[in-house]
């Protein structure tokens, strides 16, 4: 049964571990439902976080929402035996930098088709214009233009609007989500590399197979996260949440059986 928080986080209880997933850029509580239902069906509990309420009061860095994220999850009463962290590409970095936070509440991490940062300046000058650029678009453009402009990006598959109806209502967030293209931007991010072995947690981290950048991106990010496991999704890309489903569903199930 799912239920609205206080918070309005969508929430699924089907077990004694609760995952709390965080969606990509120009993403929402509804891009979870499908995989939530599966996750169900593997005994776990779930809860679609609501990214942009944490900027509908204005600015936010990525270190002060990972400070929010988790004093929301460790202030309030939870009677399973533990808690997981599920990002997805915006989401996953946002969570990266939950983990690194001291005395968080999470058990283990799920961390898929995320960057843990550019290194070189050029590059985070490039990002930083890019981003800032689609901020614009999203705040002051077409809505429906902007949709079809980023989901026509070939680093995302170049495929059509997953849920139009559920993209066409985030219209009513678009001054937050223009404003996670400024404070969430990779081009915004310290580089996390040199902290990677600070997560203590056992970690699961997924790319998909037809995505061979963020494949690399895992390789290496494993290589630094003691215990980590690389877990390559077959016949997706980079949304792997919704081009392998029904897989990530039974890995994240599996891992969070023997990973808390």
């Amino acid at each position: 049964m799912i239920r609205l928080s206080k918070q309005a986080d969508e929430r699924r209880e089907a077990g004694p571990v609760e995952c709390w997933c965080l969606h990509g850029a120009v993403g929402g509580m509804a891009d979870w439902r499908g995989f939530a239902k599966l996750l169900a069906a593997g005994k776990t509990g779930s809860r679609a976080v609501d990214l942009w309420r944490f900027l509908e009061c204005g600015p936010m860095s990525m270190a002060d929402f990972a400070r929010a994220l988790n004093a929301d999850a460790g202030g309030e009463v939870f009677r399973g035996s533990g808690r997981a962290l599920l990002g997805y590409s915006m989401g996953g970095r946002l969570a990266l930098h939950a983990l690194l936070e001291k005395e968080h509440p999470w058990q283990a991490a799920i961390i898929v088709s995320a960057h843990p940062g550019l290194e070189s300046e050029p590059e985070l000058e490039a990002r930083r214009a890019s981003d800032a650029a689609w901020a614009t678009r999203a705040l002051t453009g077409d809505w429906r233009g902007f949709l079809d402009a980023w989901n026509s990006q070939p680093a995302l598959g170049g495929g059509a609007i997953r849920d139009p109806e559920a993209s066409a209502r985030l219209a009513a967030q678009r001054r937050e989500i223009a404003r996670s293209f400024v404070d969430w931007s990779l081009g915004a991010q310290e580089p996390l590399w040199s902290r990677l072995r600070e997560i203590t947690v056992p970690v699961l981290w997924v790319a998909g197979v037809n995505d061979a950048k963020f494949r690399a991106l895992g390789e290496r990010a494993v290589a630094e996260i003691p215990g980590a496991r690389l877990a390559i999704a077959p016949g997706a890309g980079h949304r792997v949440p919704w081009e392998a489903e029904e897989w990530l569903a039974g890995e994240a199930a599996r891992f969070l059986r023997t990973g808390i």
